[in-house]
Order: C-alpha cells, then sequence, then structure tokens
C-alpha cells in the first residue's frame, strides 16, 4: 500500500472515530452476510429503534433467561395507567348467518 493510501486510510479511520464508530471484521457465514451487514447498519445510528435492537440482541446472545413480569412493566409505564377507561362490552345477539 503507497503512502497516500496508508493516509487516506488513516484519515478515514480517524473521522469514523470522532462520529464514536470503528471498524473490524467479523467470521461468519456467507448467506448471513446481508443480515450482519444490516444489524451492523441499525446500531451505527444513534436512534431509539437501535438501542432497542442493541437490547434485544445483548439479551439473546447472553443466554439469560428472559425477565419476567416485563408485560406488567410495559403496562404500569402505559401513558393510559389512571385513565379511567370503560372497557366493559356489550352484550348483543349475534347476527343472523342465514344457516339452518
Amino acid at each position: 500500500m503507497g503512502k497516500a493510501q496508508q493516509r487516506a486510510v488513516r484519515n478515514y479511520r480517524s473521522r469514523l472515530g470522532e462520529r464514536g464508530l470503528a471498524r473490524f471484521e467479523v467470521l461468519g457465514r456467507e448467506a448471513d452476510r446481508e443480515l450482519i451487514r444490516s444489524v451492523a447498519r441499525k446500531l451505527a445510528e444513534d436512534t431509539p429503534e437501535a438501542a432497542s435492537l442493541r437490547a434485544t440482541v445483548s439479551r439473546s446472545v447472553s443466554g439469560d433467561p428472559p425477565r419476567k413480569g416485563g408485560i406488567v412493566a410495559a403496562l404500569r409505564r402505559s401513558p393510559l395507567v389512571g385513565a379511567e377507561l370503560d372497557l366493559t362490552r356489550s352484550r348483543e345477539e349475534g347476527r343472523d348467518a342465514g344457516i339452518r
């Protein structure tokens, strides 16, 4: 590699570092290439979706069993808590299906 090319690579990696990114190599199956690239692209973003994906992948890879009560905790965080919703269902006769 020539000096100009080495300098270009060094500058590129420096710019990546300023953005908080790093370049690295992974080994995987050919069939997973696009999946791994798409996951890496999504994780490189600074979005809530990236954070959610990061947490999901971390839980999946760690091998720890899922925590109990996750649905209950999510419902308790809901903005509808304490909204006094009327969730009773009306009991009406069904329609005539014409089957005799």
